[in-house]
This record gives structure tokens, sequence and C-alpha cells, in this order.
């Protein structure tokens, strides 16, 4: 009798983790519908450089709106297709310190916090690191 209900409740367990993982992946499947989207990080508030700090100062911006991102924006990073593929850049700056220029590449839907986010890269530069 013991070894009945021991197996009842093993079987019980063994539905219930595997319902939960059903429900993960569908949940999971849901989200990645939409496409890439930002990290949650990108929310957190930063403290700007100081100017003496930056990269550059007075830089020259400029905005371009492309249907290709993501092969523009790999190619610019030199990073591999099957890593563009896995993690598609949503937009990307270019920018020249010794020309005092920089273009930011998005999408033709593009979030404030994703441009502010390349903004950012135009004047204080690889600031991930």
């Amino acid at each position: 009798m013991i070894s009945g209900k021991n197996m009842i409740r093993g079987t019980y367990r063994r539905f219930a983790i595997l319902a939960s993982a059903g429900v993960l992946m569908v949940l999971t499947g849901c989200a990645s519908v939409q496409g890439p989207t930002l990290p949650v990080s990108e929310l957190e508030t930063f403290v700007p450089l100081p100017k003496h700090a930056r990269l550059m100062n007075d830089v020259k911006v400029r905005w371009e709106v492309r249907e290709n991102v993501v092969e523009v924006c790999s190619r610019a990073a030199k990073i591999s297709t099957a890593q563009a593929w896995m993690t598609p850049p949503l937009a990307c700056a270019m920018w020249n310190v010794a020309s005092k220029e920089c273009v930011i590449i998005t999408g033709k839907i593009v979030s404030h916090l994703e441009l502010g986010h390349e903004l950012r890269h135009c004047f204080e530069g690889n600031f991930h690191r």
C-alpha cells in the first residue's frame, strides 16, 4: 500500500514538473514573437561622464533609418552572422573621434531608449566595458 502511494506521488510530481515546463515554454515563446527587446538594465539611470572624461564633446550626429539594421550594425561591430542571428542588434552608433562625427543607425521603429543609448555612444564611446 505504501509503494502505491509513493508511485502516485511520483507520477503527480513528474506531471507537475512537465506542466510547469510547458507553461514556461509557452510564455517564453510569446515574449520572443514580438521580436528583439532591450534588456531591463537599459532602464537604469546613469551618470554622464564629466565633460573632460568624454570621448567627444562637440559631435556632429547623423541619424540614418535603415531597413537592414542587423546587417549594417553586425558588419560595423564585426560580429558573425550566427551571433547576429542569435542576438540581432536593434541599432548601433559608429563614431569617428578625428572628425568628431557620429552616425546612429536604427530601424523604422525605434524607442527613445534605443536612440538615447546610441547617442550616449557618440559622446562616451564604448561605455559597455
